[in-house]
């Protein structure tokens, strides 16, 4: 059996709603990564802007582009400048009155390798995604890049085991996580820490449950409701995660971070050997996984 690292970077980031401001700074991190050794790198969600969804706002609409557009040029042209895979999150502008939340992979050559559209769409309190996006339309199809197959998925996404599933039963390679969540500053502290504790221990499941690397890539700082006296505080802690479950890196909370590190593609292999999840799967008594609820 033999092995395969990839060095990949995830860039951790405040924004604030200079547009041209956030893309500087999220370049300035791939170059950092790069520079470090990733060959593959992965912005967080909507990372050129601030997290409009906090409220509904039909002016929102006008920050979004297309695909191709303005944003995959510049970091198309990063990606060919530094021979790295790019995994960026952009508000696309389909077509009038059709928008999407959707990661973009961008090759060493700077095309464009392929895009995935966010499929679970929340709609909470400081979260109405609903508003603003349609939901997917191109399934849980992985990625083929110079790197690997990335099954890239897309924050609310990574609470759905379904969606990791279904990558990984497509051959993804390692799993991606493009993610803006945070805290309710009201909430107590308890509270906060169950809530960030189960996001990462959701996430690392996939990976137990797959045999496969997890990569999340969060923004950090805090970002004001525009009609009101609330607001999230992004929890920052974006990490890296194998196949055990195993937490190869993590950033802090409260920082923009630039983390780098190592994974092993062919301990997927040697994983999923001695826990055979995939071969005792009972496909065949699981008809009900697709009722919304079993009465």
């Amino acid at each position: 059996m033999t092995d395969r690292h990839l060095t990949i970077g995830l860039v951790q980031q405040r924004c604030s709603d200079d547009r041209d401001l956030n893309m500087a700074k999220s370049i300035a991190g791939i170059r950092e990564a790069a520079g470090r050794g990733a060959q593959l790198i992965m912005l967080q969600e909507l990372h050129a802007g601030l997290y409009f969804c906090q409220t509904e706002d039909v002016n929102c609409f006008d920050q979004a582009e297309t695909i191709p557009g303005p944003s995959t040029a510049e970091l198309g042209a990063v990606a060919r400048e530094l021979g790295i895979v790019i995994v960026a999150s952009l508000f696309e502008r389909r077509a009038p009155g059709l928008y999407h939340n959707t990661a973009v992979v961008l090759e060493r050559d700077g095309h464009i390798a392929g895009t995935y559209r966010k499929m679970h769409i929340p709609d909470d309190p400081g979260f109405y995604e609903k508003f603003y996006f349609t939901p997917g339309d191109l399934g849980f199809t992985p990625i083929e890049t110079s790197v690997g197959r990335l099954g890239v998925l897309v924050c609310w996404d990574q609470w759905y085991p379904e969606a990791a599933r279904l990558m990984a039963l497509a051959g993804a390679e390692l799993l991606l996580y493009p993610t803006a969540i945070g805290w309710d500053p009201n909430d107590e502290a308890a509270e906060q820490g169950r809530q960030r504790d189960a996001w990462i221990t959701i996430q690392r499941s996939h990976g137990v449950a797959n045999g496969l690397p997890v990569l999340v890539a969060n923004r950090t700082g805090f970002e004001a409701a525009p009609d009101s006296d609330a607001g999230i505080h992004f929890w920052g802690s974006s990490f890296v995660c194998g196949p055990q479950g195993e937490m190869l890196a993590e950033a802090p909370v409260n920082e923009e971070t630039v983390l780098v590190t190592q994974v092993s593609l062919g301990r997927s292999e040697h994983v999923r050997r001695i826990w055979p999840f995939l071969r005792d799967r009972r496909i065949d008594a699981y008809p009900d996984l697709l009722k919304r609820y079993r009465d």
